[in-house]
């Protein structure tokens, strides 16, 4: 099985064929608009969706000599029209078309990462019952603390993954907002009510209030959202990485049939596919930087974002419906090695159980920092001279004046780390 990217429905919204085609709806709703009030004649929005034409070879010839990427588009389409052309882009300004046409770019992409981030979530929740109850190490700063379930992991991505849902939701709706207001906004030229018709037309909202353009918030927000999403995707394919090295091996990335791990070195398995996400990543976290500086624009605008969203929107856009795909092939096909997650629990010689070990001594009546100062006695020893924790512990009088030895066994046990799994899922999952 040979993962393949084959999905383009993202990659066809950012064509400069499919921009000219959301252009040219945009225009027609606001004739609609004008015929619903009864300022052009009924009909003129038909005759321009009929007979309206355009080529994108063409636009960029006439815009040569325009240096105006609107005006050369509705040269274009008039060559395709008659009389009804004279009612094309009536009353209203450049960014009107624009701006209105990028919000169902934005709307559309973002339904598109939406189901890919559900697909993600079904597989994580997948994964994460199957090994609801696979013991593993769990670490801070890197180094083995206590044991946790390999199920807990994936829940606990699961539930990081539907907080981005929430937030590409309400990302999708701030930016699902058009403007058709006139050069400055002030509808000095254009009725509310036009607005309001061709918005709805086109399903989107009027914005409450705009200037010569939608204000650039909107756009922060949403690559904003997409940053933290792929943040996220970095997150795992991050755990991913450490979790193939060959020290740990608890997990790695499938390794397909034929696959080539380095030009020179046989025997090579690498997290490749993982490393690849997180530079995407880089790319989506920097985009949302150059969005935040578009918000302040001089006055009622000026352009100096326009050059830069035409790149930062179609490639944040297609970058992270790429890498949601390849996270979701990731994990899908991840490897499990619980064998290896059992031998890492008992790698450090028990050292692990010290907590529970000095919570016992606690219960049975010993002071705090005496219990502490015992535990932590034996746990440097074992680290230093690599002996068995618990056959330290046994040697400590202090410490089993309190603990008899079937007890210190019992405190030795994985399984009493993961007692509350299911309740955390029945949390995670609302069961």
């Amino acid at each position: 099985m040979i993962e393949r990217y084959t999905r383009d429905e993202m990659g066809k919204i950012w064509t400069e064929e499919a921009k000219f085609k959301r252009w040219l709806e945009v225009e027609i709703a606001v004739c609609e608009g004008w015929e619903s009030i009864g300022k052009i004649p009924k009909g003129t929005a038909e005759k321009i969706r009929k007979n309206a034409k355009f080529d994108v070879k063409r636009i960029q010839e006439i815009e040569k000599t325009t240096r105006h990427d609107v005006v050369a588009f509705l040269e274009n389409v008039r060559e395709s029209l008659g009389e009804e052309g004279d009612y094309l882009h009536f009353g209203i300004t450049s960014s009107d078309t624009i701006d209105t046409a990028m919000a169902l770019a934005l709307r559309d992409s973002a339904q598109i990462l939406i189901g890919d981030l559900k697909d993600v979530l079904d597989t994580l929740k997948s994964r994460a019952y199957e090994f609801k109850d696979t013991l593993m190490i769990g670490r801070s700063h890197g180094v083995h603390g206590e044991p946790i379930s390999f199920g807990f992991v994936l829940a606990l991505w699961y539930a990081e993954m539907k907080r981005n849902l929430d937030r590409l939701e309400y990302a999708k709706e701030t930016v699902s907002y058009g403007k058709i207001s006139g050069s400055m906004g002030t509808f000095a030229n254009v009725p509310l009510e036009v607005e309001e018709f061709a918005c709805k037309r086109l399903g989107l909202k009027p914005a409450p209030i705009s200037n010569q353009i939608i204000q650039r918030d909107r756009y922060a927000h949403y690559l904003s959202t997409l940053a933290i999403v792929a943040a996220t995707i970095e997150k795992i394919a991050t755990q991913i990485r450490h979790y193939q090295r060959t020290e740990v091996r608890e997990a790695e990335e499938y390794f397909y049939r034929g696959q080539k791990g380095s030009s020179s070195m046989p025997h090579k398995r690498n997290p490749v596919l993982s490393e690849n996400l997180c530079g995407l990543a880089r790319l989506v976290r920097a985009n949302s930087l150059v969005a935040l500086e578009n918000v302040a624009l001089w006055h009622e605008r000026d352009i100096s974002h326009s050059s830069n969203e035409r790149v930062i929107l179609p490639d944040s856009n297609i970058a992270l419906d790429f890498m949601l795909y390849r996270l979701n092939n990731i994990l899908k096909n991840l490897v499990v090695y619980e064998n290896n997650m059992l031998k890492n629990i008992n790698l450090t010689r028990g050292l692990i159980y010290s907590q529970r070990v000095m919570l016992k001594l606690v219960e049975k009546g010993a002071e705090k920092n005496k219990a502490y100062e015992c535990v932590q006695r034996s746990a440097m020893e074992s680290w230093e001279k690599g002996l068995d924790f618990k056959e330290l512990l046994k040697k400590d009088p202090y410490i089993m004046r309190f603990i008899t030895l079937d007890e210190l066994d019992e405190l030795f046990d994985p399984k009493y780390y993961i007692r509350r799994i299911d309740d955390i899922f029945n949390r995670v999952f609302d069961r």
